[in-house]
């Protein structure tokens, strides 16, 4: 059983022992928390909620209301949702704040609240430590029976999100039409089934298979949008003699593409691809974390802008946008981030701008995929035993490659020449992440199994 406390939220197997797990006593207690602090930030007492499709998520849903309506909140549920219509739907509420009821990427026995401020976006390091500390110290108080909240059921946004995704200016919807792509989409047993065909179809592409539609959260295989889960619709892809293949995870706001030929895309080239759009529209800066490709990096200076690396976590990547004013920017694991949209990363704007790239190009997502760089990137984990001293391993690490460019921003990133190594422990795992890349494969790979080897002897 674990339950982890981070910027990335509230995450946990549920089940077990409080404390232990996500455990119905551990969903009151930080659902008490955030809303006390909502509260006292007094901004309003309306949170809007929405879940994945994940299994336990209407019982956490339910237990999650519940919680805020006992503290006099009233509550807008969305019901079955993605993360970033709830992202999207908070400003448009006049909401105090949200939460998301997804583990987005982790298997099926995991749970989490994913907790969001007024402006639709996550909390940083300091809002989250004090809904944590309010947490520990059961700071918090119940409403009396006549000063309880309300509970109002919208299922409208998902017409409202995809209307506004229309609506933005770089989203040439006549163009994608006109093509009449054939598409296969894998659903993953979640709110992608919903949301992203519906996109699909009010964009004009109306030749669309599904794959894993059923919303059932008994996911047909790892959630991870990483090749080695996406067999299935690389040859699906194949066989129906389709475009492309749309991939999605659980709570839609990681989005990686299929070549037609089988092939991966590259789920670090999804931002690459939007952002190489947008430059060609808007001259700007772009952001994204230090885990990600530097093809984004490269095809930023060819537009004339500015590349700014960010720490991990989609609250440390919007910070930086904030900060550098960029036009466009997320992570490498799928994460679009359109600031003049919204501040979040949202996989059904980033379909419509990179089918509006692809309809513009005059190419075919295999000729488009050959027009950026072959870099690969190797991304493996250790699983973190009790008491592993993580600061001591880093240390370590650091004093044997002392003579490279070393950066401790987050984790610990080696620089090797035209390679580089990043380590650091997950925001939404107990787990080392070890991202590696070069410009070839099977540099990458040796690349992290060479520091693998180093984190083992250490451990």
């Amino acid at each position: 059983m674990a339950l982890i406390k981070s910027i990335s939220g509230i995450r946990g197997t549920i089940g077990g022992t409080p404390g232990s797990g996500l455990s119905p006593v551990d969903v009151v207690k930080y659902a008490a928390a955030y809303g006390t602090w909502i509260l006292q930030r007094g901004k309003g007492k309306k949170i809007v909620i929405g879940r994945d499709g994940r299994i336990s998520g209407a019982m956490v849903s339910s237990i999650v209301s519940n919680t805020l309506i006992a503290l006099g909140l009233d509550v807008v549920d969305l019901g079955l949702s993605t993360t970033p219509t709830v992202e999207f739907a908070v400003p448009e509420e006049n909401a105090a704040g949200g939460i998301i009821i997804t583990a987005s990427h982790n298997p099926s026995e995991w749970n989490a609240l994913k907790l969001l401020n007024e402006i639709g976006e996550f909390l940083d390091e300091e809002d989250g430590a004090q809904v944590l500390a309010i947490a520990e110290a059961d700071a918090f108080k119940f409403a009396t029976v006549d000063k309880l909240g309300k509970l109002s059921e919208d299922d409208s946004y998902l017409q409202k999100h995809i209307e506004a995704v229309l609506a933005y200016p770089l989203v040439n919807r006549d163009a994608i039409a006109a093509k009449n792509f054939k598409v296969v989409v894998d659903a993953i047993n979640s709110t992608g089934a919903l949301f992203v065909p519906a996109l699909l179809k009010a964009l004009g592409v109306n030749n669309i298979i599904v794959l894993n539609e059923e919303i059932t959260g008994k996911f047909a295989h790892n959630p991870e949008p990483l090749p080695e889960n996406l067999g299935d619709i690389s040859h699906k892809v194949v066989k129906e003699k389709a475009d492309m293949g749309i991939v999605v995870d659980p709570d839609v706001d990681r989005l990686a593409f299929v070549c037609g030929d089988g092939e991966m895309f590259g789920e670090e080239f999804t931002l690459v691809a939007v952002a190489d759009y947008i430059l060609r529209h808007k001259k700007g800066n772009t952001v994204s974390n230090m885990s990600s490709t530097k093809a984004l990096k490269e095809i930023t200076l060819a537009h004339g802008g500015e590349y700014h690396p960010s720490a991990v976590g989609e609250v440390n990547v919007v910070k930086k946008m904030k900060a550098v004013n960029a036009v466009i920017g997320g992570e490498g694991n799928g994460g679009i981030i359109v600031p003049d949209f919204h501040y979040g990363r949202d996989a059904l704007i980033g379909i419509a701008l990179f089918l509006s790239h692809l309809a513009t190009s005059g190419k075919n997502i295999d000729q488009l995929r050959r027009t950026y760089p072959n870099y690969f990137i190797s991304k493996n984990k250790i699983e973190l035993g009790n008491g592993l001293d993580v600061k001591k391993v880093f240390s370590a690490i650091q004093k044997k490659y002392k003579n490279h460019p070393i950066n401790t921003e987050d984790g610990l990133k080696i620089e090797f020449e035209t390679d580089w190594v990043h380590l650091r422990t997950s925001n939404t795992e107990p787990i080392i992440r070890i991202y590696s890349e070069s410009d070839y494969e099977g540099k990458a790979n040796n690349i992290s199994k060479r520091i693998i080897e180093d984190i083992r002897e250490l451990m």
